[in-house]
């Protein structure tokens, strides 16, 4: 992955994971979510880090992301996973 691409999803990652208050606000805000809580604060965290992706690849790349690098991005998140789980507390 490009490194200013890779260091730009990791700041993104410190960021989603910094302002987890801003997640289960909207969970809050939202009753009927309130019983599925922990998945739907993950895909919220997730939304995030995938829209920050894409758009920082259009942003420094000049492009749509390609096939790797959506794939290394994947991987990506796979090994912060527990972190994002660990700060939302959600493991």
């Amino acid at each position: 992955m490009n490194s200013q691409l890779e260091e730009k999803v990791n700041e993104k990652i410190k960021e989603v994971t910094g302002k987890s208050d801003e997640i289960f606000k909207i969970i809050n805000l939202l009753d009927k979510l309130r019983t599925h809580s922990d998945s739907f604060a993950y895909g919220i965290a997730i939304g995030r880090l995938y829209n920050s992706f894409y758009y920082q690849c259009r942003r420094i790349l000049k492009r749509n992301p390609t096939d790797e690098e959506f794939s290394e991005f994947l991987e990506m998140l796979g090994k912060k996973q527990k972190e994002i789980l660990d700060v939302l507390r959600l493991d």
